[in-house]
């Protein structure tokens, strides 16, 4: 596939690192030399200097035969552009822009990305996306992660194993023997920094990290099992309140029960916070300054979110609440370097906006009937929901009698309203959704899966 990313900032780095690692033919345009001489020397992609809109440099980036363009520059409306042109000049097929501004979202213009008018096939918002990845965190407290497959019928988990966990040096296989009525599924495991998708006979380890495909009726249960069930939080401390954090207090607001306190350190952003929030207390101060903390009742509080623009300031904010007596603490992180700081820290979940956004465009990247894709640390997996067509190698056959790569394990069947978790005997039927969890080398080979004969190859 070929590609043309506008931006070469954080998130448009990290699309077209994402997009190049799977061989496809990516192009990258930025304003600034020194960004489109560095993601040059990084990537296998090739770069050019200018504006993303420009039909010119459109052209020279080689727009004309594109199948999509990705337009994630930091200004909305060049973005918004760079579609349009690509679309109106070139017919481009797949048309993506990241639009920050709430103002372009609202329901009162939602005619206003049609084909008729602007037309860009996806709309992402860093402000909606964090949100949403926020508020389910909160909603799953024992789990670093919490994402939706099949309607929300489906909850991917990712769980970190702790000293007291009661199947901690348990095999898979007897796990299903101690728990047959749990509709739950080990599907990876990250261990020492290794990721990697288990078999029967691999245990569980204290330390690890598990990703856990459950029935979201079962949720709970799935966490009370790793020893991992929390209460939900009422009472949230934010430290930040510039788009994003406007955004995730006013979903926060809307959840019965919760309060939150907001520090800001920008007194005229403080202000802005103060007008636009309702039940939201805002506090103008430093949210590295302890005292502040202590008098925003860090020690006190169930949830810290640090959501500043700057990831250091957010890794050292969330380090001092837990160490001031916060039972949990989120934090905004787009430098992965700074991993590293999360376990001595005693940080408890990174947040990645980048991470949401490559997992939207990668839906539309996937061959075949692919309808929903996370990417999982940093993309080396995926978790994927497709659809089952009639000529699928999947289909028709007992799953132990398929030729399923390593690396690959099916983990959910959605059948019209039935929720399968299937074993070795069980069929695929053509229109099935089909959840699986593959590292990143068997991608290509699921894919294949879920493409029409003609394309096998």
């Amino acid at each position: 596939m070929k590609v043309i990313v506008c931006g070469a900032g954080r998130v448009g780095y990290g699309i077209a690192s994402q997009l190049s690692n799977e061989n496809n033919e990516v192009t990258v345009i930025d304003l600034s030399p020194q960004l489109v001489q560095q993601i040059s020397t990084d990537l296998d992609v090739r770069g050019v200097v200018g504006h993303g809109s420009h039909p010119d440099v459109l052209v020279r980036a080689g727009i004309e035969d594109a199948d999509m363009i990705v337009a994630a520059t930091y200004l909305d409306e060049v973005n918004m552009v760079s579609c349009q042109i690509a679309h109106s000049l070139f017919n481009v097929p797949i048309k993506i822009a990241r639009v920050r501004a709430q103002a372009y979202l609202s329901k009162a213009w939602q005619d206003l990305f049609s084909n008729k008018n602007m037309p860009i096939d996806v709309v992402i918002s860093p402000e909606i996306e964090v949100a949403r990845t926020i508020l389910q965190r909160i909603s799953t407290p024992g789990a670093f992660m919490t994402v939706p497959f099949a309607g929300g019928q489906i909850k991917l988990l990712g769980v970190r194993l702790l000293e007291d966990c009661p199947v901690s040096n348990t095999a898979l296989s007897q796990l299903t023997e101690l728990f047959p009525d749990l509709n739950a599924m080990i599907v990876g495991v990250k261990r020492e920094g290794k990721l990697f998708v288990p078999k029967g006979k691999d245990q569980v380890l204290v330390g690890d990290e598990v990703y856990v495909v459950a029935q979201e009726e079962q949720v709970a249960r799935t966490l009370d099992i790793f020893g991992r069930k929390e209460e939900r939080g009422q009472k949230v401390i934010m430290v930040g309140s510039g788009n994003i954090g406007i955004h995730v207090a006013k979903q926060l607001e809307k959840i019965p029960g919760i309060r939150v306190r907001a520090i800001e350190q920008d007194a005229n952003q403080a202000e802005q916070a103060s007008i636009a929030l309702n039940r939201t207390v805002v506090l103008n101060g430093d949210g590295l300054d302890r005292n502040v903390l202590l008098e925003a009742g860090v020690n006190e509080a169930d949830i810290t979110l640090a959501l500043t623009n700057d990831d250091r300031v957010n890794v050292l904010v969330a380090g001092l609440a837990k160490e001031a007596g916060v039972r949990r603490s989120l934090c905004l992180v787009n430098d992965r370097t700074l991993d590293l700081l999360k376990e001595p820290l005693g940080i408890d979940v990174f947040i990645d906006p980048r991470e949401t956004t490559i997992s939207t465009i990668l839906q539309h990247v996937r061959r075949g009937r692919i309808i929903s894709v996370r990417s999982i640390e940093d993309g080396e997996a995926e978790a994927i929901e497709a659809v089952a067509l009639a000529t699928s190698a999947l289909v028709g056959r007992p799953l132990r009698d398929v030729d399923i790569p390593d690396g690959v394990k099916v983990a959910a069947v959605q059948r019209g309203e039935q929720l399968l978790f299937p074993n070795g005997d069980f069929v695929i039927k053509a229109g099935d959704h089909v959840v699986l969890f593959a590292e990143k080398d068997a991608v290509p080979s699921v894919e294949k899966m879920f493409r029409v004969s003609r394309n096998y190859v």
